[in-house]
């Protein structure tokens, strides 16, 4: 882990450096990716561990292919320092490479991002992202290296075969989330029957269990849309308009392009603000935050970023514990959510370490309105 971190660090100087330099794909590749696949166990200088333009089975080639026991595990497309990586050709491109050789990972970089893909998943390129690790400096998700380090670290020669085991959990996991919120939300008959059958109570009705399952898996209620109002009628003058601030603008503003590992944290994060009081909390999707209100009073909120959540709570900075590294105060920083603690979240191992404060939050609130 030390060795990842100083790479990382030694990287972070270069691109300072050499951003918006005009860094061509080769150079970045001898200074970047290169040097951090090295500290991440990949011998370059080994064909039989990294085999350099590698050519797949339909004749193309890819910059580089992660070898164990000489058999790619791992395709890894290069660009230049400056490429956003936003291309959804370039992205088409190495997972159809992966795909077609069949290797189930493949990584799209710049040498500071890497966009780690599963080229099984059916759909579309774009969509098969699981997750994004970024090594800039000046990255607005405000990791520190050793975080960095962690992450980067899945990539790791030693652990290769843990993108399969993490790539199982995140997209299946998605899938099945995906099926029950369909039948949850469309009150599915065969669903209620199935947990009508499994209740000790034969007095409790279907329309009873269709209620109990909106307020436990947090439906929303039908937005209210107030009636157009003719500006041109009535007295000449012009009718206030309803101020549009705080509106919920839809979740699809929130999730779109983002890894499948960071929706699926906000996923877990959801359910355990509902699951604390079911019929008390309600969730809005604002410009900047999601937002999970009891009463009035919002009691958690979170942005999404390429590489985790960022969540806010509506708690004390002295109620942080000692030691505690995922958090920190943010009473006296300007910031887009509600609450004085904010929290870096990562995975879904990390969800877990914060239950006991996003239930504190719920709580401390909950009894500013009683």
């Amino acid at each position: 882990m030390k060795d990842v971190i100083s790479t990382i660090e030694e990287l972070q100087a270069l691109v300072r450096k050499h951003r918006n330099s005009g860094l061509n794909e080769l150079t970045t590749r001898t200074m970047f990716i290169d040097k951090l696949l090295g500290s991440l166990g990949w011998d370059v200088a080994d064909p039989a561990e990294v085999e350099l333009e590698y050519t797949t089975i339909d004749g193309k080639a890819v910059d580089y292919a992660l070898k164990i026991d000489n058999k790619p595990v791992i395709f890894v497309e290069a660009k230049a320092l400056d490429n956003q990586l936003t291309d959804v050709k370039a992205i088409t491109q190495v997972v159809g490479y992966a795909a077609n050789g069949g290797v189930n990972w493949c990584v799209l970089t710049n040498g500071v991002n890497y966009k780690v893909y599963s080229s099984r998943e059916t759909a579309e390129a774009r969509k098969k992202l699981l997750f994004e690790i970024s090594i800039d400096p000046d990255n607005k998700d405000g990791n520190r290296a050793m975080q960095m380090a962690e992450s980067i670290g899945r990539l790791a020669r030693e652990r290769a075969g843990l993108l399969d085991q993490l790539g199982d959990e995140i997209f299946t996991t998605a899938k099945v989330r995906q099926a029950l919120d369909r039948l949850v939300t469309e009150q599915d008959s065969a669903l209620v029957n199935a947990i009508r059958k499994t209740l000790d109570d034969s007095n409790i009705a279907p329309a009873q269990i269709r209620a109990a399952l909106t307020r436990i898996w947090g439906i929303p209620a039908p937005p209210v849309v107030p009636p157009k109002i003719d500006a041109t009628k009535g007295n000449g003058k012009r009718k206030s308009v309803p101020d549009k601030r705080g509106r919920d603008i839809g979740e699809n503003s929130h999730v779109d392009g983002k890894p499948a590992e960071v929706i699926e944290v906000y996923r877990g994060l959801d359910r355990m603000c509902h699951d604390i009081a079911p019929s008390q909390v309600s969730r809005r999707h604002l410009i900047k935050h999601i937002a999970w209100i009891v009463g009035k009073t919002t009691f958690c909120s979170a942005h999404l970023l390429q590489s985790g959540l960022k969540v806010w709570l509506n708690i004390e900075p002295s109620d942080i514990p000692a030691g505690t590294s995922f958090a920190r105060d943010v009473s006296k920083i300007g910031h887009w959510g509600v609450g004085k603690v904010e929290l870096q979240i990562d995975s879904s191992i990390a969800l877990r370490d914060v239950q006991f404060l996003v239930a504190l939050a719920f709580h401390k609130c909950a009894n500013k309105i009683i």
